[in-house]
């Protein structure tokens, strides 16, 4: 490899984002430069390294670096080290920093670099301003108060230079300083006029914006407070080096009562100390993790999840043992830096960051969850349901339809009657009678010698209280026994409608549904010819049941269309009916008849009051319209109507609703209230819905939060085993990252996309993934990196088969490498599309008469710079039009213009002049296009010998005559 190619690669490894890749692409350039013996360049790649190693979170490596460029810069200069002298200069300023965070090294020997600091800074001319900074940071450092204020006062009073720390770094020191010693409104009056202006700075705003949490926390800016945290974190997170300013991002979430985002904060980067960038990076994230995780233990958080490091698994770890190993990290090294600094401020430190635990008052932070009241003690996740009934029930009900009090239990009733009366009040979804009536004869009752048919009938309704998921087998257990009973009694009606009921939740398992299926038909046989109607009707609905458990929906709907129009007389069930109806003829695409049905259900369950069944039906409605609107409609009621633990799918049926009417911002509402209820029920599926909640906050321009909500999402999917899903959400957080312009965030998720789907199956997603990162580095004038991708993407299209797309990719690397200068890779790359743009010739589908024109508009470009006007013209026959016929008038234009000026070059200005005339009128105004194309038409009519045309045209467009 050339010193010419080495300085190539070089640039592109600057062009780099900061990180373990950057540092793994200098070191190896480093041993080749080593082997070329070329100083100049070895220097400067060292010089690059430094730089690299700080932001990259290998702040040690960055000692040698540096000091091979100290030693280098001193013992044999060269003109080309005064070019770099400032950059050196500014290094002093990072190792001061670095040397610091080892309590290995000497404290002597960081006053050493600071007086060579000091000695260099005097000798140059340069004010002392930075010198004194850092004079102030080490007396800080090791607690000596009253050096610290001195040398802060000197760092204050001394003329800032263009060796002074950033706009926004300067005052982000004195932030920390004035909040440690008290002065809050002080550090918030000195930050405004910063964060009012514009910083460029690496480590800016994230870095002021974290210094000013405590803060805007103490003096009463919750707003800010939680603002600057979102911003700041979000920034901050990908970066190793940043590790400490996350470990006060995770204490903020602490004192502001966020115990379970401080909990996720310190899961995500937990395994990064198993490489801090630093020892004291370590010591202070170790200590704010401990004191996240004690206060999470005390709120009910078991484990953690740890990622897998050298000599230990992953695996979740319980939250008080790994508080109490983070809390011996932390406190062992502050001891560590006490004994090299002579001191114990370091663990008094400490010590105040371990103890730290919620300031009383919430502050809500998360963009996904909403804090929420306890619940009540009726909201029981358990609370039984109506026989058949799909709807969860019990608990307070939402406002709209509020539960009906419960009845009166007679108080001379007899065991029989009691069982009679609850019956009743389960068929009709009272669940509060319901329990009341059990309630009472257990009371009244329980120990009594009660014939069997009554211990019968205590022991089924027993098991209609336990006939949801969780137990399930308990309630299959008790329906036998009844079962029995009731045939050892000799009554058989009672014992098929038990029989009916326990078929049904058979039917649930794979390995019972023979017999389930079998009791309920047996049982609809009797009925129907010894039952009355209510019992008939009941009968065929429970077959029905059975038959949707396992998925036959045709079966299902033939069951259901035995039982007459008013389920014998009981509108409760009628209802029920016409529920499973919709639902069976949803799932059979009968939507029309779906809707109906769904409609049916809604009527009565309004007119016999019962909120479950309203809600149930109104979503079933909701999900067979076609206009959006009418589901929202739907959607309402229903959340007006449902129950209080049947409010989370009504809640996310309303936000997809709202998405698909084109009300995102109101779906956000929706989603975060899911989210919410998810996290408080222990379920897994939230997951899921902050995916969805995150793609809503993109779709209204919420960028930060979508961001936010985004990561949780992958983080959460990720632990699921859900590897399609995270991969998908991640592609939408790539996205997120690009709107906000985060490039690199954005190419490492890319990137690590196109990892996950190397494989044959996944060749068009790998491709399309890497075409992205291409076109995002293209877009940010990386182009030689957007050339790779590019190139990459082509090879992956190749390889499933898909030319057309290979051509677009190849294109596009055409002109990546174009605008990189890079000529000869462009040719290559023209040579490339010359040859996929033969198989296609031809072709009129528009997408392909589209590439094939834009293949030539690239291939005339490049032979245009390769000084090759004749073949470049030739390239560009016919393409214009062939782009307007598929109304691709833009490009259209801008083939002209290239072909205008092309004939200039061949000195053809009389073919040029017409060209560019008509293209220039036909121009909007306002396009960009303008005033190149008046440039060209300007230089044309000077060649013709028309100079008054060419100077009203200058001046009508505002060109400069000397322009050339």
């Amino acid at each position: 490899m050339s010193d010419e190619d080495l300085w190539r690669v070089l640039r592109g490894i600057s062009d780099m984002p900061y990180g373990a890749g950057q540092i793994a692409a200098l070191e190896q350039l480093l041993r080749r430069v080593d082997a070329a013996d070329d100083r100049h360049l070895a220097f400067v790649t060292r010089m690059q390294a430094t730089t690299g190693y700080i932001y990259g979170g290998e702040p040690a490596k960055s000692f040698v670096t540096f000091s091979w460029c100290l030693s280098e810069f001193d013992s044999d200069p060269q003109p080309y080290h005064q070019r770099h002298q400032h950059n050196l200069l500014w290094h002093f300023k990072y190792m001061i920093t670095g040397l610091l965070n080892f309590p290995e090294v000497p404290l002597d020997r960081t006053y050493a670099v600071l007086d060579d600091m000091e000695r260099r800074y005097r000798a140059g001319g340069h004010s002392l301003q930075t010198v004194h900074k850092h004079r102030f940071r080490v007396a800080d450092h090791v607690g000596d108060a009253e050096a610290a204020a001195h040398w802060y006062r000197l760092w204050q009073t001394t003329p800032r230079d263009d060796l002074s720390d950033c706009a926004g770094c300067d005052p982000t020191s004195q932030v920390n300083y004035l909040a440690d010693t008290g002065r809050d409104a002080e550090a918030v009056a000195l930050s405004e006029p910063v964060l009012a202006g514009r910083l460029t700075c690496n480590e800016q705003p994230q870095a002021i914006l974290t210094a000013l949490l405590l803060p805007y926390l103490r003096t009463g800016r919750d707003e800010s407070a939680r603002d600057a945290h979102r911003e700041a974190y979000r920034r901050l997170r990908g970066n190793l080096a940043d590790l400490w300013d996350i470990g006060d991002h995770v204490e903020f979430c602490t004192l502001t009562g966020n115990e379970a985002r401080a909990v996720e904060l310190v899961e995500r980067h937990l395994d990064w100390l198993d490489r801090a960038p630093s020892p004291a990076a370590a010591m202070h994230f170790a200590a704010t993790a401990a004191a996240a995780l004690r206060q999470a233990g005390q709120s009910g958080a078991a484990t953690v999840y740890r990622r897998a490091a050298e000599g230990r698994p992953a695996g979740e770890v319980s939250v008080s043992v790994l508080a109490d190993e983070l809390t011996r990290t932390a406190t062992g090294l502050a001891e560590r830096f006490d004994a090299r600094n002579g001191s114990t401020h370091q663990s008094e430190w400490i010590a105040r960051r371990l103890a730290v635990r919620p300031r009383g008052e919430h502050l809500p932070l998360s963009a996904s969850v909403r804090r929420r009241p306890p619940r009540l003690s009726g909201d029981d996740p358990t609370t039984p349901r109506g026989e058949g009934s799909p709807a969860a029930t019990g608990g307070a009900t939402r406002a709209g339809m509020a539960e009906a009090p419960a009845r009166t239990v007679p108080a001379d009733a007899g065991p029989d009657e009691l069982l009679d009366f609850a019956e009743q009040s389960w068929g009709r979804h009272d669940q509060v009678t319901f329990r009341a009536a059990l309630a009472a004869y257990d009371e009244r009752f329980g120990s009594a010698d009660l014939p069997a048919r009554t211990v019968a009938h205590r022991m089924a309704l027993r098991a209609a209280e336990h006939g949801d998921e969780d137990h399930l087998s308990s309630a299959i257990e008790m329906n036998r026994a009844a079962l029995d009973l009731y045939r050892t009694e000799g009554d058989e009606l009672s014992a098929q409608v038990v029989a009916g009921r326990l078929g049904v939740l058979l039917a649930r398992s794979d390995d019972d549904a023979d017999e389930g299926l079998a009791l309920v038909r047996k049982a609809a046989e009797l009925l129907d010819r010894d039952g009355d109607a209510r019992q008939r009707a009941a009968a065929h609905h429970r077959v029905a049941l059975a038959l949707l458990h396992r998925e036959r929906w045709d079966d299902a709907l033939a069951a259901l269309d035995r039982v007459p129009a008013d389920a014998g007389g009981d509108p409760y069930l009628a209802a029920r009916v016409a529920l499973h109806r919709a639902h069976l003829l949803e799932q059979s695409e009968r939507f029309d008849e779906a809707r109906a049905a769904a409609a049916e259900a809604r009527r009565i369950g309004r007119e016999v009051g019962v909120g479950e069944l309203v809600a149930a039906a109104s979503l079933a409605y909701a999900r067979a319209v076609d206009d959006p609107a009418d589901a929202v409609a739907a959607c309402d009621e229903a959340l007006a109507s449902a129950p209080a633990d049947a409010e989370l799918p009504v809640r996310v049926a309303r936000a997809r609703a709202l998405l698909a009417a084109g009300r995102a911002a109101d779906a956000v509402d929706d989603f975060v209230e899911a989210v919410t209820l998810c996290v408080e029920r222990g379920a897994e599926g939230d997951a899921f819905l902050r995916w969805e909640l995150a793609n809503a906050y993109r779709m209204v321009g919420r960028l930060s939060e979508a961001a936010e909500v985004a990561e949780e999402a992958v983080l959460g999917l990720d632990r699921l085993g859900a590897l399609a899903e995270a991969d998908r959400c991640r592609h939408l957080l790539a996205g997120v990252y690009a709107g906000l312009g985060e490039i690199d965030p954005a190419l490492t998720l890319l990137e690590q996309l196109a990892d996950n789907l190397d494989g044959p199956d996944n060749l068009p997603h790998r491709a399309q993934v890497l075409e992205e990162a291409g076109g995002i580095l293209y877009d940010a004038d990386r182009d030689a990196a957007g050339a790779e991708r590019f190139a990459a993407a082509a090879e992956a299209y190749r390889l499933g088969g898909l030319p057309q797309d290979e051509l677009r990719a190849r294109r596009r690397e055409a002109y990546a490498w174009f605008w990189a200068d890079d000529r000869p890779a462009a040719v290559r790359a023209v040579e490339q599309v010359d040859a996929l743009a033969v198989p296609l010739a031809g072709q009129s589908e528009p997408p392909v008469t589209y590439e094939l024109a834009m293949a030539a508009e690239v291939g005339a470009r490049v032979l245009t710079a390769e000084n090759r006007p004749d073949e470049a013209l030739a390239r560009l026959a016919g393409v214009p039009d062939r782009l307007r016929s598929i109304e691709a008038f833009g490009e259209a234009a801008q083939v002209e213009v290239l072909a205008g000026e092309l004939l200039l070059r061949l000195d053809r200005p009389a073919e040029a002049e017409p060209l560019l005339r008509r293209v220039l009128g036909g121009l909007p105004a306002d396009s960009r296009p303008v005033r190149q194309t008046a440039w060209l038409l300007a230089r044309a009519l000077d060649l013709l010998d028309r100079p008054d045309e060419a100077a009203a045209l200058r001046t009508e467009h505002d060109l400069d005559p000397d322009d050339d």
